[in-house]
């Protein structure tokens, strides 16, 4: 019988799991028993941001930096050789810049491709020989609703700080794709790969324009918007052995954002 959230012995690395979303889902995972390495590049940020959680000793910082293919190698095989085994990969992190649909220059645009959609294939081929090694593992690969569906404009007529920007939607949207092509790729090898999309999450200090998180809400089903915890909960079951019959998803948790 499968514990069916049990995460204890297995070996979680998460990019960006210090960030407002990333820490939420990163002490989830730790809560339900897993040892978990938070891949990035700012250890002062990690330490402020763990720095009450219950369970330090099965939580690490790794230096590395998903925009270098080199970073990403020695991080992987580092934990390899501490840990002998690698279960779970979330491809969390992301960088960009820019946010004008006439106005972005192609470097940002380029910038933000790198940063959302190659910083993921990255990981991604950084992690297969390790799970070909142990004829197993998991990835979990983060999108976004805008890689789903276009932007309301109406929504940030008067909020244009808020605008989401070109480059960051066809990322996740081709971060889907990702998901699909390896989910084909490697399933013969016993190794899953889906993707999490998340709907409206704004963060703390876009919480403090209520007009603009109210005409979020009111795009949604249930008239509100998300919390971290609520969306932490879909990686630990992805993790967990319970979902081991589930690959090349796209599982959306946005309140309902899409399905209008």
């Amino acid at each position: 019988m499968v514990n069916t959230f049990d995460l204890t012995g297995k070996t979680i690395l998460i990019t960006g799991g210090y960030g407002f979303l990333g820490t939420a889902i990163t002490q989830s995972l730790v809560y339900h028993g897993a040892n978990v390495y938070v891949l990035g590049r700012d250890e002062a940020k990690f330490n402020k941001s763990f720095s009450t959680i219950e369970e330090p000793k099965r939580l690490h910082f790794l230096s590395c930096d998903v925009a270098s293919t080199s970073s990403i190698d020695a991080a992987f095989q580092k934990v390899f050789e501490i840990e002998n085994r690698i279960d779970v990969l979330i491809n969390n992190a992301f960088y960009s810049r820019g946010n004008s649909p006439e106005k972005m220059t192609d470097d940002d645009w380029e910038f933000g491709i790198d940063g959302s959609l190659n910083s993921v294939f990255r990981c991604i081929r950084g992690i297969i020989p390790y799970f070909k090694k142990q004829v197993g593992g998991k990835i979990i690969n983060v999108s976004s609703m805008y890689g789903v569906v276009a932007p309301q404009f109406e929504v940030y007529d008067e909020y244009p700080q808020f605008l989401n920007p070109p480059h960051y939607g066809a990322a996740k949207a081709g971060i889907l794709q990702l998901t699909k092509y390896y989910a084909s790729y490697l399933g013969h090898l016993n190794i899953n790969v889906n993707a999490v999309t998340p709907g409206p999450f704004p963060s703390d200090g876009v919480k403090k324009n209520d007009s603009f998180v109210k005409a979020l809400e009111d795009k949604t089903c249930l008239k509100r918007v998300g919390t971290p915890e609520e969306l932490a909960g879909i990686f630990v079951f992805l993790a967990a052995e319970v979902s081991d019959y589930i690959t090349g998803q796209n599982i959306i948790v946005d309140g309902g954002w899409t399905a209008k």
